[in-house]
């Protein structure tokens, strides 16, 4: 017991030590916890309050306001001192300064741009409260504006003041100085009645010399002329005959040799004194080449050997817009301004006979069938498509439904049908000799189509669309639209550039307004070749060997 009473009980000594001890580490404790930094988690705030201040500040770095800040404070200028390297505009929204939203509708909008493109003015679209109240200021032409009382193309413009109207007189009189006149009465300043002109004498004196200078070639006065020193060769042979001395047969099946994308120009003919309008190549053969201008001459050319113009044919007072050749190739007919179409004999240049209905001929087209050659169609300006038989003279059909001037006629279907497209910006397709259209394609799509031709499978219409684009139908019964088949890369707005295919059908190709030639791949419509060629008032030729 003692034992314990002396281990658990302490001297003065002991507690005199503890105590010591215990005010040494108060003592430490102190001098740490004067040493460490004062750590403040408010955040400083303004004694102002805000809700009793006129204006509300913000930092420039601000990305979002909890409250609506008027805009004049938000376009208050930064406080403090500026950054010299600072280049940013104050209250920029983008790159160039800052950009307010107007509310403007589109159709004010589009009626203030065709104002403004009509008479030179339109409405400051800036202000707003001036538009809503009427009193508008002007932007272009103020003066007019002010003239014509801020008028849109939409409003009644103020008429102008036309000369004086005379007395319409007193009705009771029927003849005299105050006679009635009613409506008929007339202007003041006007002469009608008065004969105007130069005086009878001038006019005889101008009208003999343009009677002395007008040289006409009239119906049955038609020339030619063989530029050659002899039409038959050694063993009595005209143009006429298919040379056999070539590398290659003229006389072979089309689309038997194989045909390759063109790589340069070989040779241009040149004769022509204005641009050529068609031209057509020998049928069967192709060893000539027969082409019409708007010079009113046609000629024709020779194409393997020494390329030089044969022929040229002179019948036409005006320039020839198209021609055609007959099956075998020893008549063509020709169509020209002068609204006759005459039919020409190949071999020697005589004009056979002329036809017309007092319209404007934009294409002809012989009957395919050997049994059918004497007829040919024939597209006019007056929208009819008109049937001709050379033996009579006379017209045996008319198609008249077309609401524009024909520009194509092709034959399909083994030449039971034809199909034509006009200005009217349609496809048409007919039974031959029955004027009834048997298929009527106009979708809001189309553009006119000035040239259309048929595939040598005989199943395809490629047609050239103005819009710069071959479209093609299918040439069967339903002359559907092929969407798959879109040939583009080419300029032809305005241009009747004539399309084409190689003879066994593997390429498509066609004229440029910019005078260049475009090859297309039939199958992936693929553009090609795109071969820059510059020809003026002539044709050329291009080498199709590989």
């Amino acid at each position: 017991m003692d034992q314990l009473v002396s281990e658990y009980a302490s001297t003065s000594e002991d507690s005199d030590d503890q105590t010591a001890l215990k005010r040494s580490n108060q003592s430490k404790t102190s001098t740490q916890i004067t040493k460490r930094s004062k750590i403040d988690l408010a955040p400083e705030v303004s004694l102002e309050d805000q809700r009793l201040s006129n204006a509300f500040y913000t930092k420039p770095t601000d990305t979002e306001i909890a409250f609506n800040i008027p805009y004049e404070d938000l376009s208050r200028p930064v406080n403090g001192p500026s950054n010299p390297f600072s280049t940013r505009v104050m209250n920029q929204n983008v790159l160039t300064g800052h950009v307010e939203e107007q509310v403007y509708s589109e159709i004010a909008f589009k009626t203030q741009q065709r104002t403004f493109a009509s008479f030179g003015y339109a409405r400051d679209p800036t202000l707003l409260d001036n538009v809503a109240s009427g009193s508008a200021e002007f932007v272009g032409n103020v003066e007019k504006a002010i003239a014509m009382n801020g008028a849109t193309i939409y409003d009644p413009t103020p008429k102008k003041s036309g000369p004086a109207r005379l007395p319409k007189g007193d009705s009771a009189v029927l003849e005299g100085e105050n006679a009635y006149k009613g409506p008929w009465t007339g202007y003041h300043g006007e002469s009608i009645g008065t004969p105007v002109g130069p005086p009878e004498g001038a006019i005889r004196t101008q009208a003999e010399p343009v009677q002395n200078l007008k040289k006409q070639v009239e119906v049955g006065q038609e020339t030619t002329v063989f530029h050659g020193q002899s039409e038959f060769d050694y063993q009595g042979r005209t143009y006429m005959h298919v040379p056999l001395d070539l590398d290659v047969n003229l006389l072979s099946e089309p689309g038997s040799q194989e045909c390759f994308i063109p790589k340069r120009c070989i040779h241009t003919w040149s004769g022509h004194t204005k641009g050529v309008s068609a031209i057509r190549l020998f049928p069967n053969s192709a060893h000539l080449l027969l082409s019409c201008s708007l010079d009113s001459k046609i000629k024709i050319w020779d194409v393997y050997h020494d390329r030089r113009c044969l022929r040229t044919y002179i019948g036409h007072n005006k320039a020839v817009r198209d021609v055609c050749f007959s099956n075998d190739g020893r008549r063509f007919l020709s169509a020209s301004y002068d609204k006759y179409i005459k039919l020409w004999d190949t071999e020697t240049g005589q004009c056979i006979k002329a036809f017309t209905t007092g319209k404007l001929p934009y294409v002809v087209k012989f009957n395919p069938d050997e049994d059918k050659q004497p007829i040919f169609l024939a597209g006019c300006s007056d929208k009819k498509i008109v049937q001709f038989d050379i033996n009579t003279g006379e017209v045996t059909q008319e198609y008249d439904q077309h609401l524009g001037a024909v520009n194509t006629i092709t034959f399909v279907d083994e030449n039971r049908r034809f199909v034509t497209t006009s200005d009217d910006k349609t496809l048409r397709a007919w039974e031959f000799d029955i004027p009834v259209v048997i298929k009527y394609i106009a979708e809001p799509h189309m553009h006119s189509m000035p040239a259309v031709t048929l595939h040598p499978n005989k199943k395809w219409l490629a047609c050239q669309s103005l819009d710069n684009q071959i479209v093609v139908y299918g040439a069967k019964d339903r002359f559907r639209l092929h969407r798959k088949k879109r040939f583009t890369g080419h300029l032809v707005a305005g241009y009747a550039c004539q399309v084409n295919f190689s003879p066994d059908g593997r390429f498509i190709m066609s004229g440029d307004s910019e005078g260049n030639m475009c090859y297309w791949d039939w199958k992936t419509c693929k553009l090609l070749k795109y071969l820059s060629v510059t020809i003026r008032n002539g044709v050329f030729a291009v080498d199709l060997a590989e």
